[in-house]
């Protein structure tokens, strides 16, 4: 993964709009996370979500966040520090903490994963 190009990320992004799409969104300070010793272990998962957004936003300095408008709500993740896309044509962004471990991922793709 590389660090996130915001201008590349947010063009990958406007590649989705009105798509018929699967999304995964985690995020933890748990098992994997290396964030042990802060407290309150907390994390959300949901995985290939089937779902069509009307806009999508990249914003921030880094770290960044997305934001996927849907047509009754939001998908939000901040955090984000890393992306890529793979050999599949699914945009993987993933936010990692100093030592490299996984904080938060969003991921697109027009398949399940």
């Amino acid at each position: 993964m590389k660090l996130i190009d915001q201008k590349l990320v947010q063009d990958q992004l406007n590649l989705f709009v009105n798509s018929n799409v699967f999304v995964h969104l985690e995020t933890t300070n748990g098992a994997y996370a290396g964030h042990h010793g802060t407290g309150q272990t907390v994390g959300a998962f949901i995985r290939n979500v089937p779902l069509s957004f009307e806009r999508a936003k990249i914003a921030g300095a880094g770290p960044f966040r997305i934001g996927l408008k849907l047509e009754h709500g939001w998908i939000y993740a901040e955090g984000l520090t890393h992306f890529e896309v793979d050999e599949k044509n699914r945009l993987l962004l993933a936010g990692l903490n100093p030592q490299g471990k996984l904080a938060v991922a969003l991921q697109i793709s027009e398949n399940p994963f």
